[in-house]
């Protein structure tokens, strides 16, 4: 049977489509092992990086774009959704705590909801500038599987930074794009938290607190950039909010 995409998809939309099947694995290792769905979430990370770099090397083709949003709701959308719920169902039951479970869940369904919406804007009207309008979603699906691998497990805590997520990404906050040599540094931690428990099958030589370091090292590198990118990562030609401001008002 001749599948009618391979000759009009290029390498790049294939680490894409890989993303988008990474973060369906993602939703069922959730009902499984949380971490192993966290650090999938990551892996995902890595291949939606990968993929910009493919592309610009060896080209792109139109779908491109329109690929990398549907990958990208659900590895970013979907994947951290259900791992947060799956948490909430472990720890409390909807017979026992019926409200809590409907917020979790709720919470879990506006994220999806909120990054389906913001990658169709994205991709309609953001793509080709150098800043992104409202979280992007891959940041707020790090720092929800970091949280979770450093051990923050909470599911109040993880159902209020859901809630809390899916409403910044809906926000107007401007991001710029992430410097080349400081996405290379985000991926290379996160490479670090994903490889880190195949070192240990490995070898006894690493302590067994490195993975949970890695953990807090990317959950610090991700919320950095969360709390302080709009205000102070403006530089190397990207426009500051104000003169953005500005230029829209004139």
């Amino acid at each position: 049977m001749y599948l009618r995409f391979v000759e009009r998809l290029g390498l790049a939309d294939a680490v894409t489509v890989a993303n988008a099947a990474v973060g369906f694995l993602a939703v069922v290792a959730a009902t499984i092992d949380v971490e192993v769905a966290a650090r999938l979430i990551l892996l995902a990370a890595v291949a939606d990086g990968l993929d910009g770099v493919v592309a610009r090397h060896r080209g792109s083709t139109d779908a491109g774009p329109y690929l990398d949003s549907l990958a990208d709701v659900a590895s970013f959308g979907v994947a951290p959704a259900g791992l947060v719920a799956f948490l909430v169902l472990d720890a409390r039951s909807f017979e026992s705590d019926p409200a809590f479970v409907a917020v979790g869940v709720a919470a879990g369904a506006l994220f999806v909801a909120m990054a389906v919406a913001r990658l169709g804007m994205y991709t309609a009207y953001d793509s080709d500038d150098r800043e992104t309008v409202g979280v992007p979603t891959t940041l707020a699906a790090t720092v929800l599987a970091a949280a979770v691998i450093a051990g923050y497990t909470s599911p109040a805590l993880l159902v209020a930074a859901t809630a809390a997520f899916a409403v910044l990404m809906g926000s107007t906050i401007t991001y710029p794009d992430l410097h080349a040599q400081d996405a290379l540094v985000m991926g290379v931690v996160q490479a670090a938290v994903i490889l880190t428990p195949a070192g240990h099958m490995v070898t006894s030589a690493l302590p067994p607190w490195i993975g949970e370091g890695f953990a807090f090292a990317l959950l610090f590198l991700a919320c950095g950039y969360l709390l302080l990118g709009p205000r102070f990562y403006w530089g190397d030609g990207i426009r500051s909010p104000p003169e953005n401001a500005a230029d829209r008002r004139a």
